[in-house]
Formats: structure tokens, sequence, C-alpha cells
């Protein structure tokens, strides 16, 4: 529409612009009450229509990398009802003004460009022109950082520590189910917050890895515990678990049995020495008294005024104390052969103890190294 300026300025206003009213240009469904603003209508046809509105739109929102995600909502602004050659539509800035917008607490807004778009359908010959401002979004993620990134980073590294408490406290298989409710109620308090998608967000990764860990931990555990828990009544330590896990990998990880210390060899070297020759000792000396025929006068006489605090005045008494040295000589063959049925016993169990404890020192670490490199790439994707 266009005129040609003529006649009175007091009629026209100056001849160049004509307001008109727009009640009857509202086409909102919702019943609201129409915004009294005047469309300006120029002679060479543009039209200026300043009115307030609030629009709504959806958009689609990619949570691949929640909480560290950037949005871009598109808003499209055309017209189906005129074609290009009867409506123009064009941006008269580059961008959309951001002068008055008010910060949000989840959002950051990094701009809202705008390009004009003129679009041939397969329809119609005619050219349809719009506007379309994409609005570029950045998430606030110290919030979740907070609330769910660092408690999830803490939980997942007392996982591992469940290998290192004392298979005979009972608290292992409880301090993992433990850790695994847990996980669970943040991966549900995600799920609550999260809206609806196909992608699975980048913290949710973290948190199924992070459970499928803590599952492997406890199953782990279970299995830990029956060999600590093996006791004598097993087989031996194989020669090759022995070699490897008692000899090697105890030395590598710094496991020692009670009362062991890596700083002094000198004194387990030391004790070794003797509990060797404790072994050897009492056996030899034992068939020599046992096996011997009756002694000699001189020698009994030497057997009587002994240490024993058995000493007789009269040598034909000699007999006596020597029959009390004989029963005396069965009973500490007698304890010793206990006592080495003792020892033998304990060594069998605590060998198999301390295979265990190898064993759960070795996942610890291999679980520690497996939970930090998880953080590290999952922050790393991050960025």
């Amino acid at each position: 529409m266009g005129w040609t300026p003529s006649g009175s300025p007091a009629t026209w206003c100056g001849g160049r612009t004509l307001s008109c009213t727009t009640s009857k240009r509202k086409a909102d469904d919702e019943p609201s009450e129409p915004v009294n603003t005047n469309v300006v209508l120029r002679y060479d046809g543009l039209i200026t229509w300043d009115a307030p509105a609030i629009t709504k739109s959806s958009c689609v929102v990619d949570v691949t990398y929640f909480p560290f995600d950037n949005q871009q909502c598109n808003l499209t602004f055309g017209s189906w009802t005129y074609n290009g050659n009867q409506v123009d539509i064009f941006n008269a800035l580059d961008s959309g003004d951001l002068s008055d917008f008010i910060e949000d607490v989840e959002w950051e807004v990094h701009g809202m460009p705008a390009v004009k778009n003129v679009i041939s359908y397969g329809c119609c010959s005619e050219p349809y022109p719009d506007v379309t401002f994409t609005l570029l979004l950045k998430r606030r993620s110290s919030f979740y950082i907070v609330n769910l990134l660092i408690p999830c980073v803490l939980i997942s590294f007392l996982a591992p520590l469940s290998f290192y408490l004392p298979a005979a406290s009972g608290e292992k298989v409880s301090l993992g189910v433990t850790i695994l409710l847990a996980m669970t109620v943040f991966q549900l308090m995600v799920a609550e917050i999260m809206p609806a998608s196909e992608n699975v967000p980048l913290i949710g990764k973290y948190y199924i890895a992070t459970m499928a860990l803590i599952t492997a931990s406890t199953a782990l555990t279970i299995m830990v515990m029956n060999i600590h828990f093996c006791g004598a009544e097993a087989r031996p330590v194989p020669h090759w678990a022995r070699v490897v896990f008692l000899k090697y990998m105890s030395r590598m990880l710094f496991v020692y049995d009670v009362g062991e210390s890596c700083l002094s060899p000198h004194r387990n070297r030391e004790r070794d020495h003797l509990t060797k020759v404790y072994d050897k000792l009492p056996e030899p000396n034992l068939k020599i008294a046992r096996n011997s025929g009756p002694p000699r006068k001189k020698e009994m006489n030497k057997l009587v005024k002994n240490d024993l605090g058995c000493r007789g005045e009269n040598p034909h008494d000699a007999d006596s104390y020597c029959a009390r040295f004989k029963v005396l000589t069965r009973n500490i063959e007698y304890i010793a052969k206990c006592l080495k049925d003792h020892k033998a016993t304990n060594s069998k169990g605590s060998e198999w103890k301390k295979v265990a404890k190898v064993i759960d020192r070795f996942f610890m670490w291999i679980f520690f190294i497996m939970v930090f490199v998880m953080t590290i790439l999952i922050i790393a994707r991050a960025d």
C-alpha cells in the first residue's frame, strides 16, 4: 500500500505517516485484553508496529553434555498468508536486542544472532521470507557440580576402600552395598530433573560406570572373603600362587604379616633363622634321649646334677631319676609334635589370609586408577 502526500499538513499530520488502531489485528486464540498500540504506516508502504508481546516457543534440548551443555533455540518469524512479493520481512539489526534481558539463575545467554532466509516451496513459485533468531544458551553448571557431581566423585573414591577393610571385620560387603544404594539415589535425582530425551547425559554415563565399578568391587570382595576364610581344612596354597602372590606381589604392594616391616629386613632374616633352628633342634635331641641305652653311672651323675633342679646325693638313686627323665622326654616329644602340627595348621590358614590380603590390595589400586581415569575422561569431555 502507498500514496502520494498532498493536501493540508494538518489533515495528514505531516502527510507522510498514518496511524491506525490495532484492535482488529490480534490473532491470538487465548482470551486477553487487546494491546492498545498503533500501527504507523508510511507513504512508501513501510509499516512500523511496536507492540509488547510474550512469545512462547518450544525448543529441542540436547542433554548429551549435561550439566555442561550448550543449547541453541531458533525463533522464526514469517508469514504463510502472504508471500514475499506481497510482504517482505527483514531484520533491522544483526542480532536481537538483549539490553532489557533479565539474568536467569540457570542459563546464560551468549547472544541472539538474526538471519534472514528466503524459502521457496515446491507447491508455489513465490518466495517466502522469514527472519530466524538463534538464542545461544549455556547452562550454569555450578549448582549441579556442587550437588550432584562432587558427591558422586567422592562416593566413587570410597568404593576401592572396601578392599582396604580387614576381611574379618565383616563390613566389606556392607560398604559396597551402601555405596551402590547412594549412587542409585543420585541416579534417580538426575532422572527427575532431566527432560525426556533419547540421549544419555554425561553425568548419567558417569553414574552408570561408577555403579558398574561398585558392583564389580562388591563381587570381587565376596570372592576375596571366601579365600580369606579358607582355614586349615582347605588345600595348601599352590606353588605358583605362593610365588606370585606371597613372594613378588606382596613386596610390590607392601603387604606384610603382623610384626613384619619393610624397614627391618635384618630382623626378619634373624627371626627366620631362629625359627629354622628351633624347628631342627628338638627332634634330634629327643631321638638321642629316647634311643640311647642304659646310661653309665658317670653320665647318670652328670644327668642328675643338671639344671632341672634334681640333685641326687646317692648315685644309686639315679635309676629313679632316669625313669622320670624318660617320662619327661616323652611328654616333651608329645608337646613338640602338637606344637608342630598346630604351627603347620596355622601356617596354612595364614598363607591363605595373606593371599587374600594381597589380592585385596591389588584390586584396591586397580579400582583407584580406574575411578581416577574415568573422572578425568568425564571432565575432558565436558571441556
